[in-house]
C-alpha cells in the first residue's frame, strides 16, 4: 500500500517568543521540521505533503525541498482542519500517516510498527502513558479495553482527566475512510476547532477497530512549544548520539558535554574525545584520533593517528595521518594538510595545501599558500595574500626555512631549501639553497636620552 505522509507544520509557536516559525527552530543545528521530514523520507513508496501556515514562505525557503507538496493553511482552525487542506491529494487506496513538524525525535521502528496495524478494518494510533497527563487528549476505552474515543482536556470529565494514557496525535488511516471522516468533522467543542481526534469515534461507530502502539520511550513523542522544551529535547537528542558513538567504540570523557550536530560518515577505532567538543556537519574520523577539549570541528576529514589539542576550530579541512594540531589553532575552509604536519598554537591556515612533515608551530597566518614538505615556518610569519581587492598565492618549496616575523608579500615563491632570515619582508621570488633577508641597518644612538614626564605647574 502506498504511503501518503501529511506533516502538520502550520502553527506560529507563540510561546517560542520568536519571529521565526516554530518548526524552523533547531535541534542539533537542524530545523525541527527537517528532522520529521528526514524520518518520513526513510519510508518506502511514500509521498510527503507538508501543511504550513505562519511564515509559510520562510519555511519553504529554509527547507528547500522541491520534492515536497507544500499546502498552505490560511486559517489555523485545528488539526482536523489542517488535514482537510491535504484531502485532495489523498488517493482512496493510500495509507495516510499523520505526523507533526514539532515532534522531532520519533524513530523509524516506531513508525513501521504503527503502519503494520493499518488495514481496511483498522486504523493505527500512537499513544503514550504519562504520569501527568494534563493538557493531553485522553484515550477512552470500554470495559473490554477497546478504544472508543479521544477526549480533549477542555472537554473531559473529571473521571476522564484521571486517565494516564494520552494521544500523541500520530496516526495512520486508510485514505478512503479518512477523506470521508474529514468531511464529517464539526467544531462543536470547547475550542471551536475541528479535531482530527473526532475520527476515532467515527471509526468505532462503523465497526473499524483502533489499534494502539506505544513508542519505546516517551522521549520519541515529546513536542516543542517553548524554549525550555527545545533545550530539553536537544539534550535528549545529544545523549542519544553520544550513546550510539560509545556503542561504536568511541571514548567520550563526558557524554553530557558533547554535541554531534550532523553525521560521522566514517568512524575509526580507538577515538578519544574530551569535553565540550562539537562535531558539526559531515565529518570523517580515522583510527587512533585524540580530540582535545573545547574544540569545534565542521565538515572535515581527519586521518589516522591525528592529535587535535584543545580549543581548536577546524572547518572544511583535511588533516593527514599523524598530524598534530593546536592548541588554539584555526583551520579554515580549503585547508589540506598532508601526513605528519604540525600546526601549533595561535596558527591560522586558510585555503592552503601543506605537504608532509612541515611545521608551523606558533603565531602565524598562512593563507592562499602552497607549502612543500619538511618546511619550517617560524613564529609570527604572515603570507600577505590580499592587496585590498585581489587575493594572491604564496609558494614555499620543499625544505625551506622561514625565520620568525617574516612577511611574504604574494605573489611570491620561496625556492627549495631556501632560508629566509628572521624579520624579513619578502617581495620577490627567492632562489633555492640560499639565504635571503631584508633588514634595515641596526643603529645605536649614544647621545639619545629617554623622555621624562614633565611636572605640572
Amino acid at each position: 500500500m502506498k504511503i501518503t505522509t501529511i506533516i502538520l507544520a502550520a502553527g506560529k509557536g507563540t510561546r517560542m517568543c520568536s519571529d521565526q516559525p516554530k518548526v524552523l527552530h533547531k535541534i542539533a543545528n537542524k530545523p525541527l521540521l527537517r528532522h520529521v521530514y528526514d524520518l518520513s523520507s526513510q519510508l518506502t513508496d511514500n509521498s510527503v505533503h507538508i501543511v504550513i501556515g505562519h511564515g509559510a514562505e520562510l519555511v519553504k525557503q529554509a527547507l528547500n525541498l522541491p520534492e515536497v507538496n507544500w499546502i498552505e493553511q490560511l486559517q489555523q482552525l485545528g488539526t482536523g482542519h489542517a488535514v482537510q487542506q491535504a484531502s485532495g491529494f489523498i488517493a482512496d487506496e493510500d495509507m495516510v500517516l499523520i505526523l507533526y513538524g514539532d515532534v522531532p525525535l520519533l524513530k523509524l521502528a516506531t513508525l513501521n510498527r504503527l503502519l503494520a496495524n493499518v488495514s481496511q478494518q483498522s486504523i493505527a494510533l500512537l499513544t503514550v502513558n504519562l504520569e501527568n497527563s494534563t493538557g493531553y487528549g485522553r484515550i477512552v476505552r470500554n470495559d473490554s479495553g477497546e478504544v472508543i474515543k479521544i477526549v480533549e482536556e477542555k472537554d473531559a470529565t473529571d473521571a476522564e482527566k484521571n486517565i494516564l494514557e494520552v494521544n500523541t496525535g500520530i496516526m495512520a488511516v486508510p485514505g478512503d475512510k479518512l477523506k470521508r471522516w474529514l468531511d464529517q468533522l464539526d467544531n462543536d467543542n470547547a475550542q471551536n476547532e475541528y479535531y482530527l481526534t473526532d475520527i476515532i469515534e467515527m471509526a468505532v461507530a462503523e465497526g473499524i477497530s483502533v489499534v494502539t502502539n506505544q513508542p519505546e520511550t516517551v522521549d520519541e513523542v515529546l513536542g516543542v512549544n517553548n524554549r525550555m522544551q527545545l533545550a530539553q529535547l536537544e539534550r535528549i537528542y545529544q545523549q542519544q548520539q553520544a550513546e550510539q558513538l560509545m556503542a561504536r567504540g568511541v571514548t567520550l570523557r563526558d557524554p553530557l558535554r558533547f554535541d554531534l550536530r550532523g553525521s560521522l560518515d566514517s568512524l575509526g577505532q580507538d577515538i578519544e574525545i574530551d569535553i565540550n567538543v562539537i562535531l558539526e556537519g559531515n565529518n570523517s574520523i580515522g583510527n587512533n584520533v585524540k580530540i582535545g577539549p573545547n574544540t569545534h570541528i565542521k565538515n572535515s576529514l581527519i586521518g589516522d593517528n591525528v592529535e587535535i589539542l584543545g580549543l581548536c576550530i577546524i572547518e572544511d579541512a583535511q588533516i593527514g595521518q599523524g598530524s598534530r594540531i593546536g592548541p588554539y589553532a584555526r583551520l579554515r575552509p580549503e585547508t589540506v594538510l598532508a601526513a605528519n604536519v604540525h600546526i601549533g598554537n595561535f596558527v591560522e591556515i586558510k585555503k592552503s595545501a601543506i605537504a608532509e612533515e612541515t611545521k608551523i608551530n606558533h603565531l602565524s597566518y598562512i593563507g592562499d599558500a602552497s607549502i612543500g614538505s619538511k618546511v619550517n615556518i617560524g613564529a609570527g610569519t604572515i603570507t600577505c595574500n590580499y592587496d585590498g581587492a585581489n587575493k594572491f598565492r604564496t609558494i614555499i618549496e620543499d625544505g625551506a626555512f622561514i625565520g620568525s616575523d617574516t612577511q611574504l608579500i604574494a605573489p611570491v615563491t620561496v625556492g627549495k631549501n631556501a632560508t629566509i632570515g628572521a624579520g624579513s619582508t619578502i617581495t620577490r621570488d627567492t632562489p633555492a639553497d640560499q639565504l635571503t633577508l631584508s633588514r634595515v641597518k641596526q643603529v645605536s644612538v649614544s647621545s639619545w636620552q629617554r623622555p621624562t614626564k614633565q611636572e605640572k605647574s
